[in-house]
């Protein structure tokens, strides 16, 4: 191993279990163990939705597409980034006063169906997976680079997989939530840390970013593809003005004019509908809380991003020039460029801070990867734990074992995502698309912009939303969404393949259109006028609610469900915390 692989793993492995020892399990309520017990602050949680949501296609995935495609791979972060505008305006609020475990919950509760339920459990998983590949991808490319060994029987890549993988399902069944905001908000300092560095070096250097584009523009782009006699560069065709070369500093590298508005569409849609992110704002003490914290989200991610794609152009035009005085270069590079993208990051690194630079940046790359990874299989675990084994599997099941079968799962989707990325070979996958990492994850933000977030909003804002709308909704965007992406792979011609594989632009208002008008012509729940109240009224319109119910029904029944729905303070939640408090009671 290598002195930068040993120093990267000392420092990310102290941390981790620093992290872990502060974060040691406190009982085994379903509260604690899924949403931290409701109490994390406005700050502590906007730096955990950071660590979680800023992955490996943030890290690496956004540098490596400004690098390869310049100015098309900045719509990434536009896209990234803007996706929590529409969460902050239309979802972040009303979303935790309703107050449940995750989506499935949500939806299943507020549409009083459990069919909506199990097939959100699917979709979500669905998305979960999408995810997690990508991410593990991620680590397996960074450990190959910085460690170069594997363990035995396998290769880097995949010991860097599975070795990640694995160590996070460990740290998410141990900590559950409580454990998994911590060491993502301490994450997400380490990843910004390390980009902060790296940009201060560079510009120390001298880098200025006008300058570095308009000089990588002068010429036409081009990108190493394998050969017949080994790597050679390809010339990048303008997807805007076919038969012309692409350059760095205008649009049209990688994507046509419609498919550079359906990728940013399919990233914007997509947020509000990834599983591990929104359950996040359940764990905000109130409603005003979960949107103070998309607004603190909101100035982190563009700090982030504005780093992010700075870096690439400076790897793009830095690597380059450093290319003939570095002998260690030249089996990364071909002429000077790059053959795997999401290398751009972890290279500059070793440039401006020798193998203590690179430990940096590939430490934070790992922490990017493996914080994402939690969050994700924490969202996997409150589906199955939760949503499935609660509900329908064991719906007597005791506070301990239902944390037990959320734990059970994590480790389950974690293996089978690592299982899956083991089998991607990232080297005869990058010249396909700008970054593959990147690209990956964006079909995880089309899926879920396609099948959840449709419904996700109807069912918040309109209330003739219904259950079987739903359902419809959901398989349409999901199943249009999916039969895009097979469509894309097919030779169907240029720019054409681009869009289809970023299909929310069109699966999406299907979705949305199948849902309004099966929900026509079908019955919404008896109770929406109070399932409104709770998610839209006000302080004092949910006070009087309570009040009145109390007038009418006593304590007791207002502290029920009734109908599938939750009333104000007598929610599901709030009733396990309150047997929580008490001890296991018979039933329990």
């Amino acid at each position: 191993m290598t002195a930068a692989g040993a120093t990267a793993l000392v420092t990310l492995v102290t941390t981790l279990v620093l992290v872990a020892w502060l974060v040691r399990p406190r009982g085994a309520s379903t509260v604690d163990f899924y949403l931290a017990g409701q109490r994390v602050g406005v700050a502590t949680n906007a730096l955990a939705i950071c660590g979680d949501y800023f992955s490996a296609a943030s890290f690496l995935g956004v540098a490596a597409a400004v690098y390869v495609s310049g100015l098309d791979g900045v719509w990434y972060a536009v896209g990234f980034a803007a996706g929590f505008v529409p969460v902050l305006l239309f979802v972040a609020a009303p979303l935790r006063r309703f107050g449940e475990f995750s989506i499935p919950d949500f939806l299943g509760r507020r549409l009083g169906s459990e069919r909506v339920r199990l097939v959100s459990v699917g979709v979500v998983q669905v998305v979960i997976l999408s995810y997690l590949i990508p991410q593990s991808v991620g680590s397996g490319i960074t450990w190959q680079l910085l460690v170069g060994r594997g363990l035995p029987g396998l290769d880097p890549y995949g010991t860097g997989v599975l070795l990640s993988t694995m160590f996070v399902a460990a740290l998410v069944a141990f900590g559950g939530m409580r454990g998994t905001t911590w060491t993502q908000a301490v994450q997400f300092l380490v990843l910004l840390g390390a980009l902060v560095w790296l940009a201060l070096a560079v510009i120390g250097s001298g880098f200025r970013y006008p300058e570095a584009v308009s000089d990588l523009s002068a010429t036409p782009l081009a990108n190493p593809v394998p050969g017949p006699e080994g790597w050679e560069l390809r010339a990048e065709t303008d997807q805007l003005d076919p038969g012309t070369a692409a350059t760095f500093g205008e649009p049209g590298a990688a994507y046509g004019p419609l498919a550079q508005f359906a990728l940013i569409l399919t990233l914007v849609m997509g947020t509000a509908g990834l599983p591990h992110v929104m359950n996040r704002y359940f764990t905000s003490p109130t409603g005003t809380a979960a949107r103070m914290t998309t607004v603190w989200v909101l100035g982190l991610a563009g700090l982030f991003y504005a780093l992010a794609v700075m870096l690439g152009t400076a790897a793009r035009q830095k690597i380059a020039d450093a290319a003939d005085d570095h002998a260690w270069l030249a089996a990364l590079t071909t002429d000077g460029v790059l053959r795997v993208p999401e290398h751009a990051l972890p290279v500059l690194g070793r440039l401006y801070g020798g193998d203590i630079g690179l430990a940096v940046i590939a430490a934070g790359a790992l922490v990017a990867v493996m914080s994402t990874i939690a969050g994700l299989l924490l969202a996997a675990a409150a589906s199955w734990g939760h949503d499935v084994y609660e509900r329908h599997i064991n719906p007597r099941a005791t506070q301990r074992q239902a944390v037990w079968a959320g734990r059970a799962s994590t480790a389950v989707v974690a293996l089978t995502a690592a299982g899956m990325a083991m089998v991607m070979q990232p080297d005869s996958l990058a010249p396909s698309v700008p970054s593959i990492v990147a690209a990956m994850v964006t079909w995880a933000f089309a899926i879920a912009g396609s099948a959840l977030t449709p419904v996700f909003v109807l069912a918040i804002w309109w209330r003739g939303t219904t259950a079987a709308g739903a359902v419809a909704g959901m398989l349409t965007g999901g199943l249009a969404s999916i039969g895009m992406f097979v469509l894309g792979v097919l030779p169907v011609g240029p720019g054409i393949g681009e869009m289809l594989m970023t299909p929310t632009l069109v699966a999406a208002p299907l979705a949305a259109a199948v849902c309004a008008l099966v929900s026509r012509v079908t019955r919404p729940p008896s109770d929406v006028d109070r399932q409104w109240l709770i998610m839209h009224g006000t302080a004092a319109d949910r006070q009087a609610e309570r009040l009145a119910h109390l007038t009418i029904h006593g304590p007791g029944r207002s502290r029920r469900r009734q109908g599938g729905t939750i009333h104000g303070e007598g929610t599901a939640l709030a009733e396990r915390q309150r047997r929580t408090s008490r001890g296991p009671q018979k039933g329990d």
